[in-house]
């Protein structure tokens, strides 16, 4: 499986880091050793000081497509779910300035985590599903995905574009603002509407 992600997909979070909005997706991947096994606690890599959480509702791909008309995406997933994309915030920082890619920051192994999912069928339409995040009992980032600039069907014809898509291949969506630093001994946990979907703890 391959991890598909979106960058820069909500506009307050482009505004709290001071990025430009773009005109299309940005997307990135990240490798399958990037996802954090089950029950593991994640680990702050050694070579960053910064670490931010950055909760997204992802998507479980369940059959191949490519060059996918946004009005049939529907028919590409059947769960979604939320995850986090970790990012060293310093390392990702530091090859921006200098205009190069950002795998260091953003696919580390551990750095994906993938929470449980559930059936699209219980929601009226993933366009306007709430989500947040939890560290430590309070919460740090709370959106819907009705705030996104491109929607999970319009992001899945997009990346079809470019990337054939595969059964089990996961599509990060994009994060809301609220992104932040974690540190030894934090507890994250991860909402969709009222259920939760992922705990872990920071070592």
């Amino acid at each position: 499986m391959k991890i598909i992600c979106i960058g820069r997909n909500y506009v307050n979070h482009i505004a709290e880091l001071q990025n430009e909005r773009p005109a299309e997706p940005v997307v990135f991947m990240k490798p399958d050793t990037a996802v954090l096994q089950k029950s593991y606690p994640f680990i702050i890599p050694e070579f960053s000081n910064d670490v931010h959480y950055e909760i997204e509702v992802i998507v479980k791909i369940n059959k191949v497509g490519k060059y996918i008309d946004a009005k049939f995406a529907h028919k590409y997933y059947d769960e979604i779910g939320v995850g986090i994309d970790f990012t060293a915030r310093d390392v990702q920082d530091r090859l921006k300035d200098k205009g190069l890619p950002w795998e260091k920051a953003k696919a580390f192994d551990g750095s994906a985590v993938i929470g449980e999912f559930v059936p699209v069928s219980g929601f009226e339409s993933v366009d306007s599903v709430n989500f947040e995040l939890h560290k430590n009992g309070a919460v740090v980032q709370k959106s819907n995905t009705s705030h996104m600039i491109w929607k999970i069907n319009e992001l899945i014809a997009e990346v079809s574009k470019y990337v054939t898509l595969r059964t089990g291949d996961v599509l990060f969506t994009g994060t809301p603002e609220g992104v932040g630093p974690v540190a030894e001994g934090d507890v994250l946990e991860g909402y969709l509407e009222d259920k939760k979907l992922f705990k872990i703890q920071v070592k």
